[in-house]
C-alpha cells in the first residue's frame, strides 16, 4: 500500500474516475476479499488477532496483518493493545467501519440471492 500526496480540490479527491484520487485509493484498499471478510467477521464485536484469523478461513498470518494495518490506517478498524504479558491485542470496527459493514452485508445478501444464477452461468460458460 502506497499513500500518495494528493493535490487538488476535495472534489478531485472524491472522484473515482481520477487515477490519482484519494477515493480510488481507499476504494482499492477496502474492495478486496480479505478486507471485506475482516469487516464482516468483526461486525459489532471485538476480536483478538487469533480469533479473527480463525473466523476468516484461509487467510494467512501475513495477509491478516497487512489488511488489519490497512484498515486501521484508513480509520475503519481500531487496534487496542492491553498491557499484559504477553500483550493482548484486540480489533474492533470504528463508526466508519460499521457504516461500511452495511454495504458489505448487502454484498453478502446479493451473493446469497444470486449464487444459483451465477453457478448456472458459469456452467454454461465453461461448457
Amino acid at each position: 500500500m502506497v499513500t500518495k500526496q494528493f493535490k487538488g480540490s476535495s472534489l478531485d479527491e472524491a472522484d473515482l474516475r481520477r487515477a490519482d484520487s484519494l477515493a480510488r485509493e481507499i476504494f482499492s484498499d477496502v474492495a478486496n476479499k480479505w478486507a471485506l471478510l475482516i469487516i464482516e467477521m468483526l461486525g459489532e464485536r471485538t476480536l483478538r488477532f487469533s480469533a479473527l484469523r480463525d473466523e476468516v478461513e484461509g487467510i494467512s498470518h501475513k495477509m491478516l496483518t497487512q489488511n488489519l494495518r490497512m484498515l486501521e490506517h484508513n480509520g475503519l478498524v481500531e487496534r487496542t493493545v492491553h498491557p499484559t504479558v504477553p500483550p493482548r491485542v484486540e480489533y474492533t470496527l470504528t463508526e466508519p467501519g460499521r457504516a461500511l459493514r452495511a454495504t458489505v452485508d448487502a454484498m453478502c445478501a446479493w451473493t446469497h440471492q444470486y449464487l444459483g444464477h451465477i453457478e448456472t452461468a458459469r456452467h454454461r460458460f465453461d461448457g
